[in-house]
């Protein structure tokens, strides 16, 4: 299974833009093949539920190409606003009842610029549309396409295109637990969790730091022995982190949250001094040898001055 999801990675890479730099152990490989399951399956959405940094969007990403799926998300900028939102939704929903593209709406908690857009999504959960997006002539042009596929009355044609958008369009939410804001959603669309497959985003095991530490610790030009006591020493180090902060909360009932970009920055940041500490001592060595070869060549002369007044 490591070797296919392995060879998935390697074949969106080749056909990407965005290369994905993933380490694939087991849990991160579980998560892939609940994603696949849940949007293969007729009706399929998926609620991914995790700290920022824990992989979500990427595995969906990669879920999706494995799945053979087009991906769908959308951009925030500055001049984000409800026109831009609804121009998305109408691009998603043709792709899906018109051309009938299988595609996967990747969408965030970050790309929540307001939270009246969650209602949108959650009538895409419940009935495969938004009500009322479509403007007239845009609506006319829909039914006129769906004659290809319907012969009857234009709500029928219409009705035809949002159950082709149902079995298409398939919703991946990456939600993060943290803070009072996700269960205030929770509790006002009751569709995120009714109409979804929720899959937890639990904290990487010991195994999963392991397998990232040596992975992002691989060029490092160290003896095996050393590189393999600085593994245990991060390792320990996130695990220690997170216990004090299981216990932190116990004490104090304040959270402290110890996430998978911590660890990463963490094994960035040795990499980083540790490549800088490697062009300082380089440098040095360069700038004791110029010296040298300078007093190898001064003695030399010398020398020959010396001849020459004899």
């Amino acid at each position: 299974m490591k070797k296919a999801t392995e060879s998935a990675l390697e074949e969106y890479n080749s056909f990407s833009t965005n290369k994905m730099n993933l380490v694939l152990f087991t849990s991160a490989i579980e998560h892939i093949i609940k994603i696949v399951r849940v949007i293969s399956t007729p009706y399929g959405n998926s609620l991914l539920v995790g700290v920022g940094g824990s992989g979500r969007r990427s595995l969906a990403t990669l879920a999706c190409s494995i799945a053979t799926y087009d991906i769908f998300s959308i951009e925030i900028t500055k001049s984000y606003d409800q026109k831009s939102w609804n121009e998305d939704l109408m691009d998603v929903l043709k792709m899906c009842g018109v051309d009938g593209k299988p595609t996967a709406f990747v969408f965030t908690d970050t790309q929540i610029w307001k939270e009246s857009i969650l209602e949108d999504i959650s009538s895409l959960l419940n009935n495969g549309e938004v009500p009322n997006l479509f403007p007239p002539d845009e609506k006319a042009k829909i039914i006129e396409e769906m004659s290809s596929f319907s012969q009857g009355t234009p709500n029928q044609k219409y009705n035809v295109f949002v159950q082709r958008c149902k079995e298409n369009l398939h919703l991946i939410l990456c939600l993060s637990p943290v803070g009072e804001a996700f269960r205030r959603r929770l509790r006002t669309f009751p569709s995120l969790v009714n109409c979804t497959t929720i899959d937890w985003f639990l904290p990487w095991p010991e195994e999963a730091l392991r397998s990232v530490a040596d992975s992002l610790l691989n060029e490092v030009e160290l003896e095996e022995s050393v590189k393999a006591g600085i593994i245990d020493i991060c390792v320990d180090m996130q695990i220690r982190v997170r216990d004090l902060s299981t216990r932190y909360y116990q004490e104090l009932r304040k959270y402290f949250y110890v996430t998978p970009t911590s660890y990463l920055e963490l094994l960035a940041t040795f990499n980083k001094l540790q490549n800088t500490r490697k062009q300082k001592i380089n440098e040095d060595i360069m700038r004791y040898q110029n010296g040298l070869e300078k007093l190898y060549a001064t003695e030399s002369q010398v020398a020959t001055m010396n001849e020459e007044m004899k």
